[in-house]
């Protein structure tokens, strides 16, 4: 899996998670640039990462989460990428 297949995989969990298809995800997405982004969403949005890529976050990478730059580097570090 390369770092564009983690950033495809994340636009679509976006899609699902959010109901819409207008949000284009990158690194400095974060929940002040997305109405209705709340903490029901943000616990949606991690269980189905978690889900996706067959990972467990700790408590501690959760709330390290601030950005989507953050939750894809977590994802990296969990699922490894190759070249």
């Amino acid at each position: 899996m390369t770092s564009v297949d983690i950033q495809i995989a994340m636009q679509s969990i976006f899609n699902t998670v959010f109901q819409r298809h207008d949000i284009v995800v990158h690194p400095g997405l974060s929940a002040a640039d997305i109405p209705g982004w709340d903490s029901f969403q943000q616990v949606s949005l991690i269980m189905a990462t978690e889900e996706h890529f067959k990972i467990t976050f700790a408590d501690a990478e959760i709330d390290a989460v601030k950005t989507v730059g953050d939750l894809l580097t977590a994802v990296v570090r969990k699922v490894g990428v190759e070249a």
